[in-house]
């Protein structure tokens, strides 16, 4: 690695760590030219995931997405962050253990659907709302009796 001080391109790892729980290593260098030491972050290269939205454009995965939705549907509700957060980590593995390079976003949506109905009924609808966009009060009320029954 190229030490940022003087250019010369032959440093050495003095001391490694892992950081961000095992996911990513910080390396402290020092430089065999200047003597400077630096830090330098080392994470795996995940393969980006293209998400398919309803009018066919596409556009890279994104994490906040799904976790505003989320929080917009629990607003008020008796759930914590660290719930939210669960949910959300729960639904973006299942998105990646799915191994596809490209995915629509209603079955993201219907994933987060499954999980969201367990965690609580009223955020469930709610989210259901949104995602299914309803028309009408008819919908609305068939969307309720499926939850029910």
């Amino acid at each position: 690695m190229k030490c940022p001080f003087c250019g010369h391109d032959n440093t050495r790892v003095v001391d490694s760590r892992p950081v961000d729980d095992n996911t990513a290593i910080r390396r402290r260098r020092m430089c065999d030219e200047c003597g400077k030491r630096f830090t330098s972050y080392e994470k795996a290269e995940t393969i980006p995931l293209i998400v398919i939205k309803k009018d066919e454009n596409r556009e890279q995965f994104n994490r906040s997405k799904i976790e505003a939705g989320v929080l917009r549907a629990c607003h008020k509700r008796p759930i914590s962050a660290k719930q939210v957060t669960a949910l959300v980590d729960d639904v973006e593995n299942e998105v990646y253990n799915l191994n596809l390079r490209e995915i629509p976003s209603a079955r993201i949506g219907a994933i987060v659907m499954d999980r969201i109905k367990d965690l609580d009924p009223v955020a469930y609808v709610r989210f259901a709302s949104v995602y299914r966009e309803f028309k009408d009060v008819n919908t609305f009320m068939d969307e309720l009796k499926k939850f029910i029954q």
